[in-house]
């Protein structure tokens, strides 16, 4: 454990030689602990850099002494989960007012495989945006990752998303751009659309606002569709069904406004738990099917959202604070 701690910290450092790195990448692939123990000296890394670009070397030098202090003192080291690693550069970052995500590159300039790709999360309670290489803007919810490319090759541009974004493409005729998930993949020019696309979820779905998009099922390449303005498809167990968006209220989640439409409460506290990093327990089952349509902003807080639906079905919330648990029952 200890010699591959020391050779991540020495690829950072830069003091690998070109087959040294090589074989940690390769390593990297089959081992994930290696894989996890890498990512997280990288965020250590991505902001270290950013403090720096702040223009105040002192300063920086504080806030990562204050990051690896914080991080001894919770017993965590670098070989534990990425997971926890998130909560603390999520947190580093929203310190030095920076959007509340985490950037994890390969800023070396020896092998062109380590600067390829970017990766972005967004972690609870969080929404953040970016503007890719080619100038397309995104928007990504909470508890989501983009992966894209450093710099865009000369035939397409391609990302990968797990979770949900609203994409504004910036117009190439030469080079489509394409939104690869698990299963589903969208073709587009230059568009506005949305992607739903978060583990757990039996389906994945588009909504287009402008322009239009292609989309195709991989395990299916013969399946795929074309969208129009203000259609939405829903791809769920091989089947891809098209239907007119019901509201465009359903992207302004964006701007920190949620919207649901006829809505079940248990779709409902699943994107509850997203939104604000609570785990909510229904003791009655019968609730979950009771559906609700209705409008509520990030800022109102988890605690005002279901006072409000419950006075429609009177039914009662408490809270554990220790365990960070909502209840809700009859």
């Amino acid at each position: 454990m200890e010699k591959m701690e020391e050779q991540v910290r020495r690829y950072f450092q830069g003091m690998l030689d070109d087959s040294e790195r090589l074989e940690l990448l390769r390593r990297m692939d089959t081992d994930p602990r290696l894989k996890s123990e890498f990512i997280g000296q990288q965020n250590i890394e991505a902001l270290s850099l950013l403090w720096k670009q702040e223009g105040d070397e002192r300063e920086a030098g504080r806030k990562y002494s204050q990051l690896i202090r914080s991080m001894k003192e919770d017993h965590l080291r670098p070989r534990h989960s990425f997971s926890l690693y998130v909560r603390y550069v999520a947190a580093a970052a929203l310190l030095i007012g920076s959007t509340a995500f985490i950037t994890q590159h390969l800023s070396k300039e020896s092998l062109p495989y380590e600067k390829a790709m970017s990766s972005l999360y967004v972690p609870s309670g969080q929404r953040a945006q970016l503007v890719l290489p080619d100038g397309t803007q995104v928007w990504l919810n909470t508890r989501s990752t983009l992966t894209y490319p450093t710099s865009f090759g000369s035939k397409e541009r391609r990302v990968n998303l797990t979770g949900e974004a609203f994409f504004d493409v910036a117009k190439d005729a030469e080079r489509p751009f394409i939104v690869s998930t698990k299963d589903v993949e969208m073709k587009v020019l230059g568009t506005k659309f949305n992607v739903y696309n978060y583990p757990g979820t039996d389906y994945i779905q588009a909504g287009l606002l402008e322009g239009s998009i292609e989309v195709s099922d991989l395990r299916m390449p013969t399946r795929r569709v074309r969208l129009k303005p203000n259609e939405t498809v829903t791809v769920c167990e091989g089947k891809m069904q098209v239907q007119p968006t019901t509201s465009p209220d359903h992207f302004l989640w964006k701007d920190g406004i949620y919207c649901f439409e006829n809505e079940s409460l248990k779709n409902i506290l699943i994107q509850l738990e997203r939104y604000y990093d609570v785990k909510i327990e229904v003791k009655d089952p019968e609730l979950l099917t009771i559906r609700y349509s209705g409008k509520f902003r990030q800022q109102d807080g988890i605690d005002e959202i279901l006072r409000m639906i419950g006075k429609i079905n009177r039914f009662t919330v408490t809270k554990d604070m220790e365990t960070n648990t909502v209840r809700v029952s009859k």
